[in-house]
């Protein structure tokens, strides 16, 4: 796929069913990776299904590229603990953005990415055509651990002048979300 340089707004929605790490619960945060960028939510505490509710912004230089996602429980007198990771690609996403999706009606389902052994979905991912962007829903099945999934929601933002399709973006990444 060619690259097609714009951003992704990843919403980290919740954490369900997560391994518990300390006696007294986990306190979870999450973590993406792509390209040398490394950015976090915020920890929640003593719960192994957080709600996070962030939005974190990601260049994306080659959709390719897979994007990683780790859980961490949060410790204060040791090293975190890890509590899974999982890897997702947004081709599927980008093949889509580059269609002329302008007279679709909003809440169709445009594609639907179905599990396999060569990805992390705990269940079929719908990308959706809703109020003029491409949405993709996504329940990553964490590895490396007995138990845990994490919801995510994708959005595209093109970078203007970029592609005919041009998206509104809600930047909500602060300082204390950069590692």
């Amino acid at each position: 796929m060619s690259t097609l340089p714009g951003f992704l707004s990843v919403r980290v929605l919740r954490g369900v069913n997560l391994v518990s790490r300390d006696a007294k619960g986990s306190d979870p945060y999450v973590v993406l990776n792509l390209d040398g960028q490394k950015l976090k939510t915020g920890v929640m505490k003593k719960t192994v299904n957080p709600v996070w509710n962030e939005d974190l912004t990601l260049a994306v230089k080659n959709a390719s590229t897979p994007i990683k996602l780790e859980v961490f429980d949060k410790d204060t007198f040791s090293k975190d603990d890890q509590m899974g990771d999982a890897e997702f690609d947004i081709e599927a996403l980008m093949q889509i953005i580059q269609m002329d999706l302008e007279d679709i009606r909003s809440g169709t389902v445009v594609r639907t990415v179905r599990p396999g052994s060569h990805c992390c979905l705990a269940d079929e991912s719908h990308i959706i055509w809703e109020n003029g962007q491409v949405v993709q829903d996504l329940l990553l099945k964490l590895r490396n651990v007995e138990t845990g999934v994490v919801h995510l929601q994708l959005r595209w933002v093109s970078i203007p002048g970029n592609n005919k399709l041009q998206y509104h973006c809600y930047y909500t990444v602060h300082s204390d979300h950069l590692l």
